[in-house]
Order: C-alpha cells, then sequence, then structure tokens
C-alpha cells in the first residue's frame, strides 16, 4: 500500500508545468457513431492534464470516453472538455467565466491536485473551489455541479493529506454539489494504468478515470433528459 501511494505521489508531479490545453466539444466526434437527432446540452469538464489528456490522442482522454458513453445511451448532451495542464483553483477560478462560456447543464469541476503539490493550505484550496462553483450558480442557475475529489500521497505528512482528502467532501455538502470520491480510482499509483513517464494516465488509465466520473454523472444526465 505504501509502494502505491509514494506512485501516486510520483504520478502526481507530472502535472505541473505541461501547458497543454484544450476547450472544444466532443459531439461533432461523436456523429460516426450516431447522428444527433436533438439538440445537445453541454457538460464542460473542467480540470488538468488529466482532463486534457496529455500524451494521448484527443479521442482516448476521459471527456472523449464520456461522450461516447453519452452517444451509447442516446443521451442529448455534448461533452465540452477544458482541460489546462498545472493549472490549481486559483487558476481555475480566474478561467471559470470564459470556460463556461454561453452556459452549460453540468459542469465537473477536476481541480485541486495541482494545489496539494505546491503545499496550498486546503483551506484555500477550499475557498477557491467554492468561489468556481458560486460563479456556475450565479452564471447557471439551473447547473449541476460536480465535484471530483483527489488525494495526495502520505510523504506530504499525515495532518496535510487527511486535510485535503477531507476538503473535497465538504465543499461538495457546503455547497450541494455531487461529488466523485477520487477522480484516480483505480489508476493512480498503478504503473499498467499509466504511460511510461509512470505519471500520466494510459487510454486504459483513462478509461478507468471515466468510468469513475460516470457512475455519478450518469444519473444526473438521466434525471435532467427526463426533467426536459
Amino acid at each position: 500500500m505504501n509502494a502505491q501511494r509514494k506512485m501516486v505521489g510520483f504520478w502526481l508531479l507530472g502535472w505541473l508545468g505541461l501547458g497543454l490545453f484544450t476547450s472544444k466539444g466532443f459531439g461533432d466526434e461523436a456523429q460516426g457513431v450516431r447522428a444527433q437527432t436533438v439538440p445537445s446540452r453541454r457538460v464542460v469538464v473542467f480540470g488538468d492534464s488529466i482532463t486534457a489528456g496529455y500524451g494521448l490522442e484527443r479521442s482516448e482522454a476521459f471527456p472523449a470516453v464520456l461522450q461516447r458513453k453519452i452517444v451509447q445511451e442516446n443521451l442529448p448532451f455534448e461533452i465540452v472538455g477544458a482541460g489546462v495542464s498545472g493549472d490549481t483553483t486559483a487558476g481555475g477560478l480566474r478561467r471559470i467565466a470564459w470556460v463556461l462560456g454561453p452556459g452549460a447543464a453540468v459542469c465537473i469541476i477536476a481541480l485541486g491536485g495541482n494545489d496539494g503539490l505546491r503545499g496550498i493550505p486546503p483551506e484555500e484550496t477550499a475557498a477557491n473551489l467554492g468561489g468556481i462553483i458560486r460563479f456556475i450558480r450565479s452564471k447557471c442557475p439551473l447547473a449541476v455541479v460536480i465535484l471530483a475529489g483527489m488525494r495526495m500521497p502520505e510523504n506530504y505528512g499525515t495532518p496535510y493529506t487527511q486535510a485535503f482528502e477531507a476538503l473535497f467532501p465538504k465543499v461538495a455538502a457546503e455547497n450541494g454539489t455531487a461529488l466523485v470520491p477520487f477522480l484516480l480510482e483505480g489508476v493512480g499509483g498503478i504503473p499498467a494504468m499509466n504511460q511510461a513517464d509512470l505519471i500520466h494516465p494510459t487510454a486504459e488509465g483513462q478509461v478507468h478515470v471515466a468510468e469513475n466520473v460516470w457512475k455519478v454523472l450518469r444519473p444526473v444526465l438521466l434525471s435532467l433528459k427526463q426533467e426536459k
């Protein structure tokens, strides 16, 4: 278990300073699977290099995997990936206004890992995440917000790692959002799920990340479809 946690820490180090960005919908790519017969509603995935799919084809990143799941279930939603490698919650708070664009039905926040790597106080990360959520709600009052949790490896010290892990469910509870308990469950720290650098998920690893998100996202989309 300790070896896996150490591997998680090494994996997380690769998030800093990679500068990759994407903010584009996957609906057009899904046209090869089926034709859109109803207007799509936007699902914005707001994150860092995990969202951006560093080292992989765009079609292999977890937002693209989510789009394929949406198409397979004939749901009227389009995933918009908005990942910046190395981004922090402070950076996310600065860019959420233009990333959100004309609005969204769902916004998935997958930020915070880089805060932990930099040793940013958990209360600061929590305040930034709360600010992002409040901004989304001010612009898109009906949007469903999903927060993805993260963890730090043991070598960051027990007090910090426990406080960091606890901030995500706390922010979710205080702001009434859905929660993905751990975005990298079954991926972080597992060599077979990561690229040769042992830092970034392989295509298979991204599928696992998508599954972690889908467990929470799918019921939300089914509910929103019924409401419409």
